[in-house]
């Protein structure tokens, strides 16, 4: 597993941010598309297209491939619904996660590894 500064975690965000952007986009728009076609199957009367499940597995596959690029790195994507994304880090001799949300501009809190998102702190 790779280990991060804080410098080396926020230099990636230009190349991941866009990838967020999209990965969330396309779970938006796979989550919305996938409870239409649950409400049509729930009426027998309903003809659900091939189209909707086809650009339904072109979400899926696509999601799978964003998902890819961004571990690719050697991040770790900790929520895709939230936009989490975590970068193993030390910090005073032990390890722990430095984190990143969706939105933010930089990588400025870290948590340990068995807090999570609830025990962020911010970084001194």
């Amino acid at each position: 597993m790779k280990y991060f500064t804080v410098e080396e975690a926020n230099a990636l965000l230009p190349r991941l941010e866009p990838l967020m952007k999209q990965l969330l986009a396309r779970r938006a728009r796979a989550s919305r598309l996938a409870q239409q076609m649950g409400h049509l199957l729930g009426d027998y009367r309903s003809n659900v297209g091939a189209a909707e499940l086809s650009i339904l597995t072109q979400d899926f596959a696509a999601i799978e491939r964003m998902l890819e690029k961004i571990q690719v790195y050697g991040v770790v994507i900790k929520d895709v619904n939230a936009g989490l994304l975590d970068f193993l880090s030390q910090r005073d001799g032990r390890d722990v996660y430095l984190c990143w949300r969706y939105g933010e501009d930089s990588v400025s809190h870290f948590h340990e590894l068995h807090t999570g998102f609830a025990g962020r702190q911010e970084i001194d």
